[in-house]
């Protein structure tokens, strides 16, 4: 374990150094960066990965490298037709040592950049992603070009760097290592800052939470869907917990960096068979995946944490056809006058999500808080729709600020059309986790006890007080569809043990809750006030 923990520094260590060398260069947190380090933290995995599995077939080598370059090409290919196909291939001249052999050579950054382009088009099947026109984007691109001057010292630097380390000694370790590695390799570049499509990044508290819930029973040749997939990480986590040798994984995703991202996410985690699934383009407008018949494919898993608000007010016109009254079932929402980016283009998803799902699909969302008890037409007639076709498995209301970059409250919707029961479970998690500062935000972390807490509860199914509570359809239907569990807890007062400014200090909690709760359902929390206000003390 030891050494796990240590190898673990040591590559975020490297990571560190490859981020330094862009400092030095002028490129640091610039939008050029992060295509800097990832395609160089990547190259290097692959080489390493190469190496790593060729060596298994000619063990007995002290000089792997050396031997390969001395191979025939006819026996070179041999050897290389052996190998897994999700494997990189690599050509002897393409190593990172043959490269750092050649740092002192004329125009150096030019045959660092033609090798990655080499290596990119030789392995152009297998780890090119789509887009949603058909264009492949390849694995690598030019690395200098992002450099205004001092190119080749630049790219001996990068080299320099490489030849230092060496992954061969963690290629057996799991999900969860690869996991951490990922976070700390984008933490600078998988956020909200600047663009129109923020690639916000999903906790993984919040992503084991809903794979755990989600996977109830073992699966085996699965296919799992994330419409709005940023950097994977929800995907990642289904994956890992279904197993990744028996899902096949599909995305899509409007923004061309989560979608670079996503595969290096899929390369790390032993998923390059579903490369050709990942695709970039827009979802809501023109969803890519078909089935054998060119109908829209239906999946077993869809996992999501769509963008809440987003302007979709040039393309609105395009989304109300005929076409999509099926998909878009229960509306498409209007255009506010003055705040357009305001659109709520969660409600798109949710209803393309369960459009997607097959006759026995599953799903779990993040949705905001707020939906729970909206009031719009939209909102009622998907929350209608989901109880009157019994696909309601549960609703978890997250604590404020688990996600930092985002003031917006959280919950997540479980959808199963497998299930077909007459109830669901409402759990309120909002009093869970540890807050604390991070910058001017505050940041809620669940611990393990608090994660094992909500999916123990869901799992089992369990109603306890104040937390959870086992709700029937019918129950739901008579509060006009309401999601959300505190409507549903029994208020109870023990009058013997409780005093007046216990009471009072009570029904004001309720009140803060509920304020918190329906902040976005002005309607529904009035009512409730007033059926509080008529508690007397002592009845």
């Amino acid at each position: 374990m030891n050494e796990v923990i240590e190898f673990k520094e040591k590559i975020k260590s490297l990571i560190d150094n490859l981020k330094s060398i862009c400092r030095t260069a002028g490129l640091g947190n610039s939008g050029n960066e992060y295509q800097i380090i990832t395609q160089v933290f990547l190259y290097k995995f692959l080489n390493d990965k190469f190496l790593y599995e060729i060596e298994k077939k000619m063990p007995e080598n002290n000089n792997l490298e050396s031997e390969l370059k001395k191979l025939k090409k006819d026996k070179y290919e041999m050897l290389m037709m052996e190998l897994d196909p999700n494997i990189a291939r690599l050509k002897p001249d393409q190593f990172i040592s043959s490269i750092y052999e050649k740092q002192n050579e004329k125009n150096f950054s030019k045959i660092f950049d033609d090798n990655l382009l080499e290596i990119a088009n030789y392995n152009n099947e297998i780890f090119s992603v789509l887009t949603s026109g058909g264009k492949k984007i390849i694995l690598f691109e030019e690395i200098s070009q992002h450099v205004n001057d001092k190119k080749d010292k630049f790219c001996k630097a990068l080299i320099n760097e490489l030849i230092t380390f060496n992954f061969k000694n963690i290629f057996d370790q799991k999900f969860d290592f690869f996991a951490d590695i990922f976070e700390y390799l984008i933490n600078d570049y998988n956020s909200n800052k600047g663009g129109i499509y923020a690639e916000y990044f999903t906790p993984h508290s919040v992503a084991k939470i809903m794979a755990s819930c989600l996977v109830n029973k073992k699966f085996n040749n699965v296919t799992c869907y994330d419409p709005s997939a940023g950097s994977g990480t929800l995907l990642m986590n289904l994956a890992h917990t279904i197993q990744e040798n028996k899902c096949t994984i599909y995305s899509e995703d409007i923004s061309l960096k989560s979608t670079q991202l996503l595969r290096l996410n899929i390369i790390l985690n032993n998923l390059v068979h579903s490369i050709p699934n990942i695709i970039q383009g827009d979802t809501i407008l023109e969803p890519f995946h078909r089935d054998t018949n060119n109908n829209y494919k239906k999946f077993d898993f869809v996992v999501s944490n769509p963008p809440f608000k987003l302007d979709f007010s040039k393309i609105r016109e395009e989304l109300d056809t005929k076409e999509n009254h099926e998909r878009f079932f229960a509306g498409i929402p209007a255009i506010p006058k003055k705040e357009p980016e305001r659109m709520a283009i969660y409600l798109l998803f949710i209803q393309h999500i369960i459009f997607s799902l097959s006759e026995k699909g599953k799903s779990s969302i993040v949705v905001p808080t707020g939906f729970l008890t909206a009031t719009g037409n939209i909102e009622t007639n998907i929350r209608k729709h989901i109880i009157d076709n019994k696909m309601l498995r549960g609703v978890i209301v997250m604590p404020p600020n688990i996600f930092a970059e985002t003031n917006t409250n959280v919950s997540i919707l479980f959808l199963d059309k497998e299930d077909r029961s007459n109830d669901a479970i409402l759990i309120d998690a909002s009093n869970l986790g540890t807050t604390y500062k991070q910058g001017k935000k505050k940041k809620t972390i669940l611990s393990n006890d608090d994660e094992l807490l909500i999916t123990k509860t869901f799992s089992e199914y369990e109603g306890k007080d104040d937390f959870s509570k086992i709700v029937s359809f019918d129950k739901i239907k008579s509060k006009k569809y309401i999601f959300s569990p505190g409507i549903y807890f029994d208020l109870k007062f023990d009058v013997k043990e409780i005093s007046q400014e216990k009471f009072d200090k009570t029904i004001k909690d309720f009140e803060t809750n509920l304020e918190n709760l329906f902040k976005e359902s002005s309607s529904t929390q009035k009512k409730l006030k007033e059926e509080l206000k008529k508690i007397k003390y002592g009845d």
